[in-house]
């Protein structure tokens, strides 16, 4: 039985889980791959800003609209990190908090195409 998502070790599986899967994927691993060279200082960052949206943690400290700007990446992109996000959710929690992190991440798929995609 699946549980919900409640701690920061809950967090760091979430986040170690998909970004696992992430690396594999071919649309969007080698973007990934390419761009970060400290996957644990990553990670960290990552673990920090879900536990800050999620846990109300308030660990993460930084501006992910900035750093993503002027990427090469588009809706294909974008919708290939939503598909495996949502499944990486879906195949290790089941909660509130769960779906609220689906939500979260089609929130800022959405905001961060506009950011990202828009004309310099």
């Amino acid at each position: 039985m699946l549980t919900d998502i409640a701690t920061e070790a809950d967090i760091k599986l979430m986040v170690h889980t998909f970004y696992a899967r992430v690396r594999e994927d071919d649309t969007i691993g080698p973007i990934f791959n390419s761009r970060i060279k400290d996957w644990d200082t990553h990670l960290q960052k990552l673990c920090n800003f879900w536990s800050t949206l999620l846990l109300y943690t308030k660990t993460y400290e930084g501006d992910p609209m900035s750093v993503h700007r002027g990427m090469a990446i588009d809706t294909v992109h974008f919708n290939t990190w939503l598909t495996i996000f949502n499944k990486t959710i879906d195949d290790l929690f089941d909660g509130e908090t769960a779906q609220a992190a689906k939500n979260r991440a089609q929130k800022i798929s959405t905001v961060m195409q506009h950011v990202v995609t828009r004309p310099a």
